[in-house]
């Protein structure tokens, strides 16, 4: 059944790619993808030139959107790569699936997430998490989409989050005489500390904020009044701005400069670090399907490399409402309190040797036995949410 699937799908690219040679211009290329099998999310970013530029079995996915000029925020372009038609079908089909399962919402449900598989096998899986109605579950869902296979976990005994690891000094900065703040170092809320990530970029209002994790403002941050600091090794306390926006649900808040301090793209790591851009959700999954690593440093676990687990992940685990766009990686010890507003990054291969690309965020990890991993939002789903990008 899957390679005559695999042909079925050559064939329609060779099809195609017949009509496109003909002449058909660039609405009508769209829309034969589209009808085609192949998601408008990707194919809306895709040319002619892309497309015709993958050889036969293949499809151009876009894998991130990077700053072509790395001074310039807002020269951002679409990265693309060629992937296996058939592979791409089934982390398509893994998608829409998970999605459906988010969607119903049924007794029980507490996230699940989709882990792509190699190139060279050409599937997808849903990893879901349910504490309860097993049986019910798979008459529902299993087999419900050809090629994506269910690999279902019952998780009991979730309530109460352990404390953090002890053992754990905070990283805080040195020096702020150059006045562009770094991320992955401590940052201070009014009730506790947490991890500065890199500059974040709203495009529609041309602003830069610092950003850190909205949970780590006791009840929530408040715009109106809440203000973010930044402890200095053997200094005081420097404040480096007001909460603007709070994002209960992404688990993020955007904090205006004030007029001393800037929110800079740069990581404190032992090896300079550039945030040249960020990574898509196609572009996790060609990371997991060429079995790549992602990076965080936090300001208390400091750097940390972990495998990724599974990407468009919901999770039900902490809230009475559920996060979606997540991405699940590393393992538990990879975060502790502290941690939290970190990001996970991929080197750039294209970049400089410094240029990293933003995963995501990182604000919790599992504390419940038979799993191990750290979850928070995609960059690719603020991006599609609210516009912002790094």
């Amino acid at each position: 059944m899957e390679d005559t699937h695999t042909e079925h799908l050559v064939s329609r690219l060779a099809t195609i790619r017949d009509r496109l040679e003909a002449g058909m211009d660039r609405r009508e290329f769209l829309r034969t993808l589209v009808t085609g099998g192949y998601a408008l999310g990707v194919a809306q970013f895709l040319g002619v030139d892309d497309f015709l530029a993958a050889d036969d079995g293949e499809v151009p996915i876009v894998t991130a959107l990077v700053r072509s000029d790395p001074d310039d925020p807002w020269s951002l372009e679409e990265r693309t790569r060629d992937v296996p038609a058939s592979w791409y079908a089934s982390v398509t089909k893994a998608f829409e699936l998970n999605d459906l399962l988010a969607r119903t919402a049924f007794t029980g449900y507490l996230g699940s997430a989709v882990v792509p598989g190699s190139y060279e096998r050409g599937t997808a899986s849903v990893s879901v998490g349910i504490s309860s109605g097993l049986d019910s579950f798979r008459d529902t869902f299993d087999g419900l989409v050809d090629d994506v296979s269910l690999d279902i976990e019952t998780i009991v005994d979730i309530d109460g989050i352990e404390d953090g690891h002890e053992g754990f000094e905070p990283r805080f900065i040195d020096s702020t005489s150059n006045g562009d703040i770094p991320s992955g170092i401590a940052c201070e809320t009014p009730g506790s500390i947490a991890t500065l990530g890199p500059v974040l970029y709203d495009p529609d209002t041309r602003q830069e904020f610092f950003v850190t994790a909205e949970h780590a403002f006791e009840d929530g941050a408040d715009p109106d009044s809440d203000r973010l600091s930044l402890p200095v090794d053997g200094a005081d306390t420097v404040e480096l701005g007001a909460v603007e926006r709070a994002h209960p649900v992404e688990d993020i808040v955007a904090v205006t400069p004030g007029n001393q301090f800037r929110p800079s793209n740069m990581i404190d790591t032992p090896s300079p670090a550039r945030v040249r851009g960020q990574l898509t959700r196609l572009g996790l999954a060609d990371l997991i399907a060429r079995g790549e690593d992602l990076e965080k440093v936090g300001a208390m676990t400091g750097h940390t490399t972990g495998t990724i687990q599974g990407i468009d992940a919901v999770t039900c685990f902490t809230d009475e409402f559920c996060r979606r766009g997540q991405i699940r990686w590393g393992g538990e010890m990879d975060l502790t309190d502290g941690d939290s507003g970190s990001v996970s990054y991929h080197n750039d291969p294209e970049g400089a040797d410094e240029d990293v690309l933003v995963a995501g965020f990182n604000n919790a990890r599992t504390w419940w036995p038979g799993q191990s991993y750290v979850w928070g939002i995609g960059a690719y789903k603020l991006t599609e949410t609210y516009g912002y990008h790094f």
